[in-house]
């Protein structure tokens, strides 16, 4: 009888506990879809023989759409006219253009081209096939395709295999099987028959299936392909409930080789040579521009003019193919009009290069006499106001000169300098002359200035730029200054007055790497990258030693080139000579380098294959953030709830308190506090997320709620979820 007056005593308390702590509530929201599409059935059936209908028609359990049909959908073998691709409600409907081939098995591979209609929850992988013979192919071929230069991923390349095996089916025919590469670089190729076969990666520009413009991005392997299978065995997992494993079973399954296939894409490079345009921006100049660089410059005859020593050649990216001529003689440049011949070497119908002479008039878009009268209203309109600011003058004061004009000329010269780094003078157009005796450099001695010696040359790529050499001293402090009218331009202009101070970096401040490699050919070199896989360096390999020495603190990544012909840059491959691109290798880790460290790293380039080396905090095509992640959104919405039960509890710490003890009394345990969250997607892209708190106390008679508070929770943009949070008290 004491015991059972106990209970109903502790009932009446907890009761009197819940109606003075909260308000009771309902249940809010629930889960909600964030299933695929499921297959229903489909017309022909999966895997049906002998089938000779244009027509595939796909059935779902919901209502569904396509996103990017004609790009994410491939079907195999590859269509010449654009198949028909259209959702229908719960159904995706295909009609094939083309005529069906005999004896040959047709796939529909629909990567997550099919969501639901509602929620967009993609069905992933989805795959489909038919055969219009006597028997299914079920082979499968699948690798990685990655940029030859960079080990990047390759997004959306077309992977295809032909049977013959001949070097010119390539170029001439379309492919018999193929896939395409998502953002990691993978492809499957499925529904491949028993055989042999060759196997290549094309960017194909125009949808022909096969190699035909030499600007498409392409790979080829060097070893034929012979698709097989194998049975494996593979462990699963059941579970009982979301925490609880029932078991683990063994499941045999058909595994198809090769998956492995590693192509390496490639441009080659365009030796089309053919003149594009010539172009006369200002009266002083005028550019001519090619398609490709050429190992020779174009010889060039005035019609109207006397060409010799005429000109100032600028090249400005160290070829040929981007060439600007600066008139020095003014009586020339006041032409409008400039009539020449040019020779050049041509790409003919043959590949070969001939010489060939086309006639220009090269027009000045901007004239001479324009450019003077823009000039003269320009100074008109500063002398005007000019004497604005005379007359506003009070007594005493001075007037300001009047401005002379200088040549105009930008100082690389940073107030911290590194001790490898040098001085660059950058000009808006061609030097005529410099007085490289009114250069001072200055080394500060004590409270002294001493003159130190210094090299100055003009920079190999760039006509306009000067750089400045000299061994700076760690942690001291410099000087350059220039005197006035040192420098004079190609136009009469003169430079002004130039005083720069600056201060060499301290040893201490940097950090070393030294890279132990393992594996590189005879002639390779290593390239130190910055943390958006940038070059900032080169060395040299050199006994199995690639040094960096003084180093600014932050991240660095490294590659390494195995340079065949010893040129020093990376060579891209050829197809008709059967050239692959040269090796290219990254170190896989992206190391952080702090100042007064040295870093030794042992690199074995071939410990790791390549789809594996390049780190993935160097990688574009970041898979990671090319794809929204659902589990990650998860864990950000259920934390969030995390702190808002915690905040709630915070609120509420005292009518919890003498809720637990009020059951601790009557029930004689400690139990635990249990809080649920929800959190519902409405049609809006904005979600509204509530929180509802229930408080459980177990005991004999079985668990019952026996507290509720419903809390607001902040507005987020997160797909639909559903999760459930507990924490304890």
């Amino acid at each position: 009888m004491k015991p059972l007056f106990r209970r109903l005593l502790g009932g009446v308390a907890i009761a009197a506990a819940l109606y003075s702590c909260a308000s009771v509530g309902r249940i809010e929201g629930g889960p909600y879809d964030e299933t695929p599409p499921r297959f229903i059935s489909g017309t022909p059936t999966p895997g049906a023989l002998h089938h000779n209908k244009n027509k595939l028609s796909i059935e779902f359990d919901e209502f569904i759409k396509l996103d990017k049909p004609n790009e994410k959908i491939v079907i195999s073998p590859p269509q010449v006219q654009q198949p028909e691709i259209k959702s229908n409600g719960k159904k995706v409907v295909i009609t094939l253009q083309d005529t069906l081939k005999p004896n040959t098995t047709y796939t529909f591979d629909f990567g997550d081209a099919i969501q639901d209609n509602n929620e967009g929850n993609p069905l992933e992988n989805f795959f489909y096939s038919f055969s219009t013979g006597d028997r299914l192919d079920s082979m499968a071929v699948a690798g990685t395709v990655l940029n030859a230069a960079n080990l990047e991923p390759v997004k959306g390349m077309l992977v295809g295999l032909h049977a013959n095996l001949a070097d010119s089916a390539f170029t001439k025919l379309p492919f018999e099987r193929v896939g395409r590469t998502d953002s990691r670089g993978r492809f499957s190729i499925r529904g491949v028959a028993p055989g042999k076969y060759r196997i290549y990666a094309l960017q194909d520009a125009d949808q022909n299936f096969a190699y035909s413009q030499p600007t498409e991005v392409i790979a080829f392997n060097d070893s034929i392909i012979i698709p097989s299978m194998e049975e494996r065995m593979r462990q699963d997992t059941t579970w009982i409930d979301s925490l609880t494993v029932d078991t683990i079973v063994e499941r045999q399954y058909t595994h198809y080789l090769p998956d492995d296939v590693l192509l390496r894409a490639f441009k080659e490079l365009s030796f089309s040579q053919r003149f594009l345009k010539a172009e006369r921006l200002t009266p002083e100049k005028f550019s001519l521009y090619f398609t490709a660089p050429a190992d020779t410059l174009p010889l060039l005859k005035g019609l109207n003019f006397n060409e010799e020593d005429a000109f100032v050649i600028e090249q400005p990216t160290g070829r040929n193919d981007t060439i600007h001529y600066w008139i020095k003689d003014s009586l020339l440049y006041k032409q409008d009009s400039l009539k020449m011949s040019i020779t050049y070497l041509y790409t003919d119908s043959l590949k070969r290069l001939v010489p060939r002479t086309d006639t220009l008039n090269v027009l000045a878009k901007l004239t001479y006499d324009k450019q003077q009268k823009q000039k003269q209203e320009a100074k008109e309109k500063e002398q005007k106001e000019r004497e604005k600011k005379k007359k506003k003058l009070k007594g005493g004061e001075v007037e300001e000169p009047e401005p002379t004009e200088f040549l105009a000329v930008d100082v690389y010269a940073p107030s911290a300098i590194d001790v490898y780094d040098y001085l660059t003078l950058s000009f808006t157009e061609p030097v005529a002359s410099i007085d490289t005796t009114a250069f001072h450099l200055k080394l500060k001695v004590d409270s002294l200035w001493q003159d130190i010696p210094f090299d100055f040359m003009r920079d190999s790529l760039d006509l306009k730029r000067y750089n400045l050499f000299a061994e700076w001293a760690p942690g001291e402090s410099y000087t350059f200054e220039v005197d006035s009218a040192a420098i004079r331009g190609l136009y009469g202009l003169f430079s002004d007055k130039i005083k720069k101070d600056f201060k060499a970096k301290k040893l201490e401040e940097y950090g070393q790497i030294f890279f132990n490699v393992h594996g590189a050919d005879s002639l390779a070199f290593v390239e130190l990258l910055d943390g958006q896989d940038k070059v900032l360096r080169t060395v040299p390999v050199v006994d199995g030693k690639a040094d960096f020495y003084f180093l600014n603190p932050g991240k660095y990544g490294a590659r390494l080139i195995n340079d065949t012909n010893g040129n020093g840059v990376w060579d891209t491959g050829n197809y008709a000579e059967k050239r692959q691109p040269e090796m290219v290798y990254y170190y896989p880790m992206v190391l952080e380098l702090k100042a007064n460290f040295d870093l030794t790293q042992e690199w074995d380039i071939k410990a790791k294959s390549l789809d594996r080396q390049k780190p993935d905090e160097l990688k574009k095509q970041n898979q990671m953030k090319t794809r929204k992640s659902k589990t990650g959104t998860k864990i950000t919405a259920v934390a969030i709830a995390a702190a808002t039960v915690v905040e709630a509890i915070a609120i509420r710490r005292k009518q919890l308190f003498i809720l637990l003890m009020v059951g601790a009394v009557c029930l004689g345990t400690s139990q635990s506090v249990q809080a649920q969250c929800t959190a519902k997607n409405e049609a809006s892209s904005r979600a509204s997320m509530s929180c509802t708190i229930y408080i459980s106390i177990g005991s004999s008679f079985g668990r019952r709620w026996v507290w509720q508070a419903s809390l607001p929770m902040p507005r987020l943009t997160i797909p639909s979820l559903h999760f459930a949070l507990t924490c304890f008290v």
